[in-house]
């Protein structure tokens, strides 16, 4: 691939986000169908990846932070339940609520997902260095900051 990138002004950043946040998806994907996960549906790469990075989770906070409704989170994780990656359980504080976890399948898809983040992760490094990297993370957390003071 060649190092020579289009203007990037004229790009709406909604836009090259959008785009970036496919290249990751697209190489997460193919790694997890490539090692036999074909069976994941759409939003469970972010359910998965999201509580091996957090541990076991309210459904409630799930259903925050995809913006879907209660009902399609519930469908989301039945999926997920019913195809072995999540484990689901009545929170031993608050017997109404439910919280849901990694199986073993589960983690061991997370790590094909994490292996597939790093190597885009390297590529990107090695593409624009380290400065850049950090000022894009910069300002993706001052996006997400500028949401949630949003709401």
């Amino acid at each position: 691939m060649s190092n020579q990138h289009p203007p990037l002004e004229p790009v709406p950043l909604p836009a090259l986000l959008r785009h970036a946040r496919t290249t990751y998806g697209s190489a997460m994907r193919a790694a997890l169908v490539k090692a036999g996960y074909t069976d994941i549906p759409k939003n469970g790469l972010y359910v998965i990846g999201g509580l091996a990075l957090e541990g076991e989770r309210p459904l409630s906070a799930l259903i925050d932070d995809l913006e879907i409704s209660k009902q399609a989170a519930g469908q989301l994780v039945d999926a997920l339940v019913e195809r072995g990656y999540l484990e689901r359980e009545v929170d031993a504080e608050d017997r109404r609520r439910l919280t849901i976890s990694l199986s073993a399948r589960g983690r061991a898809a997370a790590k094909v997902q994490t292996v597939a983040r790093e190597k885009i992760d390297t590529e990107l490094l090695a593409r624009v260095g380290e400065r850049s990297v950090a000022a894009a993370r910069r300002a993706l957390f001052a996006l997400i900051e500028i949401r949630r003071e949003a709401r």
